[in-house]
């Protein structure tokens, strides 16, 4: 084994792949797709005629032991679904939005693809194509290497403000110089046995339900075993769950107003003296601008602001401060504000002052194998070429965390060819039309003008069917090999192909063949094994040999801080130009932001366009996880969508009654950007009668392919702008004012 570094090995009463009644188990990861982020665990069961029959969850594995959502548990109709791409096809672009696909050979493919890209990049510049992922998940480390190999700068994601974790990373890494997560025990084999672990006294669950959906590698019922052992919870969420209802204190917040909430919730912790003086004094940078910052932001104002209850705020502030070991989960609905990074700030801030940080039962910084926020393969572009990275000028955060372009500066730059003309998009499963892309009929008539587009996915989807001249046809998990590495804290653990369907490849295959004809001294492996093998080294074990053992966990040390080991100069303190976690910002300050944390009004909104309340009288807030689906994933596998047959919008009883509709009903969701189509269900869950809440990235697979699958008065997103906040990061998908009325007959 490597002197670099130390592994945990789990003790396994059987092997990675043995026999049962008949039957092949292989064990490994469900690291994706289709699903989620987690990498759960997984028991594949294959019958002789290597088809997969039924999965079940690994009880051996320390990170879920055993447990699986339905999404698992239905993987072998998702895998035989008869709607499966299976193998490449072509159409001209004059036909894009036309069912009218040619089925080809993958040589054919890879020759003309090849032909197009070295075309375009001998006529425009590598930088004329852009390199579009959907969700990270375990896409992110090829298709960065693919982007930066052929010379473009341009990798990322379609999203308004890149609304969706990377908010979290950047604002993380610029006042911290590290990403941060709860210490619930995932970084030991023995979990919560572990002799170095101590358990959270209290958790704030902060926009975010991580039983359904979550990222940060983080395992929903983590939650509840630590419920068990005492751990008191606090949800920040406006809809009531069952989490919520087990929780010590529901804050049942206005969505937009986050960063309300955690600088009312500051100004309780630091006025009555709740916060640690030690920590503080020692590692923060800034606690008196901040002291001062928050006396803006007494709970009574806060209340008024959030519309939670005044008391509520000082519970929850005092609970937190109080404990001994303190933590936050928090989701998507803190990026998917206009204003993220200073909503970011000042939740994190709660830890911080608290001395919440790198100690058990805390926030923790996840070891790594591969650092999933940098790519994989940076060094392989140009200085010249990395500066031609779209809005990294007018966005100097970008340079921080995921080393993506900026959304909303793509898209003037796709309309305006300012200030160089994009001609090519290579999209990699993402569903941009029905998921992340805001007005999403901006983003189709920048992108149909394009010269070449090739879509990557499980299956036809509307952003395809509309915009791509080419389709390959990606494997799921089960049939494929790979690596468990993304985000949360990593371990040595495989993804293991036990099945194959038609013609599909893996999306790293795609990317190492293409790669490798594109610049093959950037990508020298005979396979993705050997590729695998690469990445892994410092563990000492090839990408085989880490198959028989995984997982295997790097051994962990708490106080890292204390020790030298998060600067590169050893030198104790954090990885920052201060050497402490800077709650006052220089990078902030250096890029021209306000270096503390803040709250402005979404807008519109009700505290900043109150004229338009008597129009659009509710808040909507988009995007809350289904059990059964994930994305814009599952609408098409008839078990799974049967739980969830149609696009839903969740409206509080007095607001049913009150605008005249009824359980069952569809109705149009509308603003002045536009509207999407719902059915309505009257549920107590919300909180607050002027909330209401729907499912986001919906399509009608069953629907007919040139009308893009009804994907257009279906898309929640014709409801939100494409704009970022004053970093680059940020946008407001969860806060908007509409109004609601019934769908007419025939619409």
């Amino acid at each position: 084994m490597s002197e670099q570094r130390k592994y945990d090995l789990v003790e396994h009463a059987k092997p990675w792949r043995y026999e049962e009644d008949g039957l092949t188990v292989t064990r490994g990861s469900a690291w994706t797709g289709p699903g989620c982020h987690l990498g759960c665990g997984v028991k594949l069961y294959t019958d002789s005629d290597g088809k997969l029959v039924k999965v079940e969850g690994d009880e051996e594995n320390p990170f879920n032991k055993g447990r699986l959502c339905v999404r698992c548990l239905d993987l072998p109709e998702v895998v035989y679904s008869e709607k499966r791409l299976t193998y490449p096809m072509k159409r001209d672009p004059k036909d894009r939005g036309k069912n009218k696909w040619q089925r080809i050979t993958w040589d054919e493919a890879f020759d003309e693809i090849e032909a197009h890209l070295v075309d375009l990049k001998e006529r425009y510049g590598a930088e004329s194509v852009l390199f579009l992922q959907g969700t990270g998940r375990d896409i992110a480390s090829w298709i960065s290497r693919l982007a930066w190999s052929y010379g473009s700068p341009n990798y990322g994601f379609p999203l308004s403000g890149l609304a969706c974790y990377l908010p979290r990373v950047s604002g993380m890494y610029s006042t911290t110089g590290a990403f941060w997560v709860c210490d619930c025990s995932q970084q030991f084999i023995d979990r919560y046995d572990n002799p170095n672990y101590t358990a959270p006294e209290v958790m704030i669950l902060w926009g975010n339900y991580p039983l359904i959906s979550n990222s940060d590698g983080f395992y929903g019922h983590w939650v509840v075993d630590l419920m068990k052992r005492g751990m008191k919870v606090i949800c920040v969420d406006p809809r009531m769950t069952w989490l919520g209802n087990k929780a010590a204190i529901q804050l049942p917040i206005r969505p937009g107003t986050d960063a309300a909430l955690a600088l009312g919730m500051l100004n309780v912790i630091i006025n009555e003296d709740l916060f640690d003086h030690d920590f503080v004094d020692r590692w923060v940078y800034g606690f008196d601008e901040l002291k001062e910052r928050v006396q803006e932001y007494p709970p009574e104002k806060v209340s008024e602001i959030t519309w939670i209850p005044v008391e509520k705020i000082y519970d929850a502030a005092r609970m937190f401060a109080n404990a001994n070991q303190a933590c936050i989960q928090w989701g998507v609905a803190v990026d998917m504000t206009k204003e993220t990074l200073p909503a970011i700030q000042a939740i994190a801030a709660l830890t911080q002052i608290t001395g919440n940080i790198d100690k058990p039962g805390a926030m923790i910084i996840p070891p790594e194998i591969l650092f999933y926020g940098g790519g994989f393969g940076a060094d392989l572009l140009t200085e010249e070429q990395t500066e031609k990275r779209i809005g990294v000028k007018k966005y100097p955060l970008l340079k921080f965390g995921f080393a993506t372009l900026q959304a909303d500066e793509m898209m003037k730059q796709m309309e305006t060819g300012d200030p160089y003309e994009i001609h090519g998009a290579w999209m990699q499963t993402t569903n941009t039309l029905s998921c992340m892309g805001a007005d999403p009929d901006r983003f189709y008539n920048a992108a149909v003008k394009l010269d070449f587009i090739v879509g990557v996915d499980l299956f036809m989807t509307p952003t395809i069917m509309a915009l791509a001249d080419y389709v390959l046809p990606a494997a799921t998990y089960p049939e494929r090999d790979g690596l468990r590495i993304g985000d949360g804290p990593q371990r040595g653990e495989t993804i293991n192909k036990v099945c194959s369907v038609g013609e599909c490849k893996s999306d790293m295959e795609i990317n190492l063949e293409l790669g490798r004809r594109l610049n093959p001294d950037a990508w020298p492996w005979a396979d993705v094994k050997e590729m695998f093998s690469s990445i892994i080294a410092e563990t000492g074990y090839s990408f085989d040999e880490m198959r028989e053992i995984a997982p295997a966990y790097p051994q962990y040390t708490y106080k890292k801080y204390e020790k030298g080991l998060l600067r590169p100069d050893g030198t104790p303190g954090f990885n920052t130009p201060t050497g402490r976690i800077e709650i006052w910002s220089t990078q902030y300050a250096n890029a021209g932001l306000d270096p503390l944390p803040y709250f402005e009004e979404p807008e519109p909104g009700p505290g900043s366009t109150p004229e338009l309340l008597d129009e659009y009288p509710l808040v909507l807030t988009t995007g809350a996880r289904n059990w059964n689906m994930f994305h814009s994933e599952h609408r098409n596998i008839p078990r799974l969508r049967a739980m969830r047959p149609d696009p839903i919008i969740e409206v509080h009883p007095e607001a049913a009654e009150k605008y005249g509709i009824a359980d069952g009903d569809w109705v149009w969701v509308e603003n002045q950007r536009g509207r999407a189509k719902r059915r309505v269900k009257v549920t107590p869950v919300l909180l607050d009668p002027r909330i209401c809440s729907t499912d986001h990235a919906w399509w009608l697979p069953e629907a007919d392919p040139e009308n893009l699958f009804d994907v257009r008065e279906l898309a929640i997103n014709n409801l939100v702008p494409w704009q970022p906040g004053k970093s680059g990061f940020g946008s407001n998908y969860k806060c908007s004012l509409v109004k609601l009325y019934k769908v007419e007959e025939g619409e």
